[in-house]
């Protein structure tokens, strides 16, 4: 059965997370996308730790590549040489997106900025991901994750009350960038239908970090005040955060007055509810400092899976802190087909992914292809897309381009 996007073609001349991310998405929905990578080297990802053992000959692999390319065909490309610029030009032609993440300025020195290459294909929808965007102060720096995390606000928002700024354990504005550029990109696509052009996408880290900060800037731009951390708290619902229990911890989530009232009963503390400092979530959170001891006090008293089992019962929002091999563990993700199986590139072993999250009814994702080795289909995309022979693409070889 054919994917959402069958039909359409992606060039992906992205590396690292954000650019790679959204591509795989475009990939598991059905769409033909050709990565384009650099002689010998290829993604930077290729090159990062941990590997794959070498097995049966097989190269060793880089686990962070293969994260985020399933689904894709890989050529080589030298866009240093006139030939190898030609050919990316001539994909274009060919194809429906574009998706790049170099600095500003240097797809213009090349001769493949959307400028150049619209020229030659009106209908080409060319999404561009950087840092800080294609205009202001910022716009020629490199953006990383971490800097934008920073830069962005989101660090001074995470982390302990009174420790230090804290990253998130993933690149998040490296993969919510991916979701804006995914969105953007459907978005261009329907409207080209009734345009029958393509445009440019201008999408920028720091942009998609600030825009993702939701109630805390808006908290900020109407109220003045500058947020502070909360660790495992919130800084509006309480009680919504971590608690220690005899043997480890869980999360508790009491999002509204009724949920409060069958917390306090289930936990055995029932009178709390009928105190006038703690009716209301406001009241619960303008004395966050009285409370929260004596809920903390009481779930000490037993474990966490005596405590979920309770909460569970009540109908209160409750869960475990899991490590990664109790997530996976989880009956629940199997039965949403979270995990995607795939032979490790012809060395016959399995290899496990985490899978996409989307459902749909009636046209299926396509996840079954495995991350492509470097250049692996080099001849066959240039002899099926541009009619080259044999002989072209050994003349090409011979040439640097590819």
């Amino acid at each position: 059965m054919s994917g959402p996007l069958e039909g359409i073609r992606v060039i992906d001349l992205s590396r690292v997370l954000a650019g790679p991310w959204a591509t795989q998405t475009l990939a598991d929905m059905g769409a033909d996308v050709i990565k384009i990578e650099r002689p010998l080297e290829g993604d930077d990802t290729r090159q990062f730790a941990p590997f794959i053992p070498a097995v049966d000959g097989v190269a060793r692999e880089s686990i962070y590549f293969i994260s985020t390319n399933r689904g894709k065909r890989s050529i080589t490309v030298d866009l240093r040489t006139p030939e190898g610029k030609e050919l990316v030009c001539d994909l274009a032609v060919k194809s429906d997106i574009l998706v790049e993440n170099y600095k500003v300025g240097n797809m213009a020195r090349l001769g493949l900025d959307h400028a150049a290459l619209s020229a030659r294909n009106p209908r080409l929808i060319y999404c561009s991901i950087t840092g800080f965007g294609q205009s202001g102060p910022y716009q020629n720096r490199a953006g990383y994750d971490l800097i934008v995390e920073a830069m962005g606000g989101l660090m001074s928002l995470t982390g302990e009350r009174d420790g230090e700024p804290m990253k998130c354990g993933v690149a998040i504005a490296d993969i919510l960038t991916a979701l804006y550029s995914t969105t953007a990109i459907l978005a261009a696509l329907h409207e080209r239908q009734r345009s029958g052009l393509g445009q440019h996408i201008d999408l920028a880290l720091l942009d998609v970090q600030i825009a993702t900060l939701a109630n805390q800037a808006a908290n900020y731009l109407i109220s003045g005040r500058v947020p502070k951390r909360f660790g495992n708290a919130h800084d509006s619902i309480v009680p919504y955060q971590a608690f220690a229990t005899r043997d480890g911890q869980i999360v508790v989530a009491v999002a509204n007055d009724s949920q409060f009232q069958r917390f306090t009963a289930t936990i055995g503390i029932p009178g709390l509810g009928e105190n006038p400092e703690f009716q209301t979530n406001a009241d619960r959170v303008r004395n966050r400092e009285k409370l929260l001891p004596l809920i903390s006090e009481r779930l000490c008293e037993r474990t966490s899976r005596q405590w979920l089992e309770e909460l569970e019962r009540a109908q209160i929002p409750a869960g475990p802190i899991n490590s990664l091999d109790a997530v996976f563990g989880d009956p629940q993700i199997t039965a949403r087909d979270l995990l995607v199986e795939f032979s490790q590139n012809g060395s016959g072993r399995p290899l496990r992914v985490v899978g996409n999250p989307i459902h749909f009814m009636r046209t299926p994702l396509h996840q079954e292809i495995p991350p492509p080795k470097l250049g692996e289909h080099t001849a066959e995309v240039l002899a099926e897309l541009l009619g080259k022979s044999q002989q072209d693409i050994q003349s090409l070889r011979e040439k640097g381009a590819i």
